[in-house]
């Protein structure tokens, strides 16, 4: 097994190659400047790896790019094999990363939870406070006389009386 660290170095290494090799050794229209690698992750024993990319355009180009890749594999992997110099270089698989829709999804939701404080500002614009504009309890003057006719306060633990 090899250690997180080797597994990590490995990753970013497959990155950098496939990005640097899509940008100037493929020729392939399906993979041109609209694609982008966002993450790669290794297994453990180094002989997997999963590329996460993701494709500026509509569900066709993803389409396009998905099959452009499933044709560059092995131009990918040789590639990735000769700059990594490890004993046995992993198999590639591509997957389109969620990342875009994820969020477009944040967004949504962002936008509805803003809709829904303007909502509540505006709805408490007029409004006064239900206490009063200072909820704290003051002490009136003649709560003051009273507690000083009254006079000290005993203990109840005092039991030496």
């Amino acid at each position: 097994m090899a250690d997180n660290a080797r597994a990590k170095k490995l990753a970013d290494l497959i990155r950098e190659v496939v990005a640097e090799k899509l940008q100037r050794g493929i020729k392939d229209p399906r993979l041109g400047t609209h694609v982008t690698i966002t993450d790669t992750r290794v297994t453990g024993d180094l002989r997997e790896a999963t590329v996460f990319y993701t494709v500026y355009g509509d569900d066709e180009d993803r389409a396009a790019a998905g099959a452009g890749f499933q044709s560059a594999k092995g131009v990918l992997r040789s590639a990735v094999g000769a700059a990594a110099g490890t004993k046995f270089t992993p198999t590639l698989t591509f997957v389109a990363d969620a990342l875009p829709e994820n969020a477009k999804t944040i967004e949504e939701l962002l936008d509805k939870a803003r809709a829904s404080d303007a909502k509540v500002r505006e709805t408490s614009s007029g409004a006064d406070y239900a206490g009063g504009a200072d909820p704290y309890r003051k002490p009136d003057a003649d709560d003051d006389a009273a507690d000083e006719a009254a006079g000290p306060a005993k203990d109840e633990d005092d039991t030496s009386a």
